[in-house]
């Protein structure tokens, strides 16, 4: 007979939007489960190496994401698994925020289990039981075999929109009218490299990397990422359609992560094209690896040190909401009387087939509002989306799938589910202004 579990609110996916949302939906008394299929937490940020967080701010340097995602932030600095917020010398946005990930993974852990959160790890989603447009229940496998998990409100942070998908709701796909989506990338890391040679390199070479790069504020900076090695990359003969190199540092000294390689052309929802994206992304990390040794300064004794579990995903399925964020509203700055999210993040979109990046910026405070509506399902009644799947047009999602946003949008989804089953009403009816309130308490920025 199978075990069957009742809670209040499950939140299924145990990455930085799901850890965000469960702690939020713990902190207010009610039982909350949270699922998890790695036998670890933290989701791309861990498992795919996504790193470091950008941006907790606007290019005016204003921080618009704070609450929970700053918690984490600080409990890290106090572990020693973060320095802080950072200038990016890229130049790309105002801040990054490096971190180690296996102090990250404990510290999520540790704030989850104080807010009262039952974790289950090594547990994959893999039905839905669902009626009249009401989620019932979620079964999950696992080594003990098949675990019901019945709730009032659930919480979809699987960054697939697994469970919308899986219960029969509306979930979309890619640029409208096609299901072509942004690349995936395996990352790595890489020790023994030589970050002074590097900075170095650059001051005496700056046309040789990305316009935006801070060059006359680099003496003084830590070096925390690189975009360019321009004249190498297109010397290399590398097979890997893209345009430059691009690296972050840390978290040690010596360390950089790699962001170069890219698979193209496969769907992240599709096993089939899955196992070929794992195949091709790390004959792509020899590549690059091997490039970087022999043709870029400061790698010459380098080595790969780490590559992700699995491959990081950019894009696949988001909800049907009751609003699509859409690339003018980020653009336009726009804001929300049902906002629930700030962010200063701009529109970054890996070319599905091509070789570049295309960047949007945004207009007025450099900031946009993501509205509550966003998180809401169309079609299935107790179900909010947090993270990477919330309601948004393919051109939005480029800034919506960014980790602290993530982080934002899980606060919003958790103190939303909390507060449906305190009132005893649906996520649609939610009183926003409380919900509003609710987040201002928690320190979050609206």
């Amino acid at each position: 007979m199978m075990k069957k579990i009742e809670a209040d609110v499950i939140v299924v996916g145990g990455g930085p939007a799901g850890i965000v949302a469960a702690i939020a939906a713990g902190r207010q008394g009610i039982k909350t489960v949270l699922v998890e299929r790695y036998g670890f937490v933290g989701g791309m940020s861990t498992a795919a190496m996504v790193y470091p967080w950008m941006t907790f701010h606007a290019d005016s340097g204003e921080q618009v994401i704070r609450g929970i995602a700053q918690e984490i932030v600080d409990r890290l600095i106090e572990r020693g698994g973060s320095p802080g917020h950072l200038r990016d010398t890229v130049g790309f946005v105002h801040t990054v925020t490096p971190y180690h990930p296996e102090i990250y993974q404990v510290v999520a852990v540790e704030m989850l289990r104080e807010a009262g959160v039952e974790l289950y790890l090594h547990s994959f989603v893999d039905e839905v039981e669902a009626a009249d447009g009401t989620i019932r229940s979620v079964r999950i496998t696992t080594k003990s075999g098949k675990i019901e998990l019945a709730g009032r409100i659930f919480v979809d942070a699987s960054g697939d929109a697994d469970v919308a998908y899986l219960s029969g709701a509306e979930t979309l796909k890619g640029r409208d009218g096609d299901s072509q989506a942004q690349p995936m990338t395996m990352k790595f890391r890489m020790r023994g490299v030589d970050l002074e040679q590097i900075k170095a390199y650059m001051l005496a070479n700056p046309d040789n990397f990305y316009k935006k790069t801070p060059i006359d504020e680099l003496p003084g900076l830590p070096l925390t990422g690189i975009s360019g090695f321009y004249s190498e990359w297109q010397a290399s003969g590398v097979p890997i359609n893209r345009d430059q190199v691009l690296l972050f540092t840390g978290p040690a000294d010596d360390e950089v992560l790699v962001n170069c390689t890219r698979v193209q052309g496969l769907d992240g929802t599709q096993v089939e094209d899955l196992t070929r994206a794992e195949e091709e992304g790390r004959k792509q990390v020899l590549l690059m690896a091997e490039f970087l040794k022999r043709d870029v300064p400061g790698f010459a004794r380098a080595s790969v040190s780490a590559v992700g579990t699995q491959i990081g995903i950019r894009e696949t399925r988001r909800i049907v909401g009751l609003y699509a964020l859409t690339k003018e509203d980020v653009v336009a700055g726009r804001k929300f009387e049902d906002a629930i999210a700030r962010s200063g993040y701009p529109i970054d979109i890996h070319d599905p087939s091509g070789k570049g990046v295309t960047a949007s910026w945004i207009a007025g405070d450099g900031t946009y509002d993501i509205p509550y509506r966003c998180l809401v399902s169309r079609n299935a009644s107790n179900l909010l989306a947090a993270g990477r799947c919330i309601s948004t047009t393919h051109e939005a999602l480029a800034t919506t799938r960014l980790t602290p946003s993530c982080m934002a949008t899980g606060q919003a989804a958790g103190t939303a589910a909390a507060l449906a089953v305190l009132d005893g009403v649906t996520p649609a009816e939610v009183n926003v202004a409380r919900l509003r309130e609710a987040l201002i308490q928690e320190k979050a920025y609206l």
